[in-house]
C-alpha cells in the first residue's frame, strides 16, 4: 500500500525560503509534487526524473527537488518564494496506471 505524507508549509513573508518534506512508503513509480491555489486546477511544480530532475518553468531556478532513499523522503527546497507560489502543495506516486496523493501541506507567501 502506497502512503504519502507531506509537512513542512507554513506561512512565509515573499523572497523567503521553506523546505517541504513528503514521507513514502510502497512507492515504486514516479514522484513529484504538485500543487493548488483555491479555485485554480492542480499543477505540476516539480519531478523526480532519469537522468534528472524535472521542474515547471514556474520555479524553475527558485525549486529544487531531491530524494533520500535511505529515509524514503522526498524533499522541496523553495527558494525566493512569491506571494503566487501560495497553495496546497501534494507530493503524488504515480504506479503504472494508479495514482496516489498525501494530503497536503499548505504554503502562504505574503507580499
Amino acid at each position: 500500500q502506497v502512503q504519502l505524507v507531506e509537512s513542512g508549509g507554513g506561512s512565509v513573508q515573499a523572497g523567503g525560503s521553506l523546505v517541504l518534506s513528503c514521507t513514502v512508503s510502497g512507492c515504486t513509480g514516479g514522484m513529484s509534487w504538485f500543487r493548488q491555489a483555491p479555485g485554480k486546477e492542480r499543477e505540476f511544480v516539480s519531478g523526480i526524473g532519469r537522468p534528472g530532475n524535472i521542474h515547471s518553468d514556474s520555479v524553475k531556478g527558485r525549486f529544487t527537488i531531491s530524494l533520500d532513499k535511505n529515509t524514503n523522503t522526498m524533499y522541496l527546497h523553495m527558494n525566493s518564494l512569491k506571494p503566487e507560489d501560495t497553495a496546497m502543495y501534494l507530493c503524488k506516486c504515480q504506479r503504472v496506471l494508479t495514482t496516489f496523493w498525501g494530503q497536503g501541506t499548505q504554503v502562504t507567501v505574503s507580499s
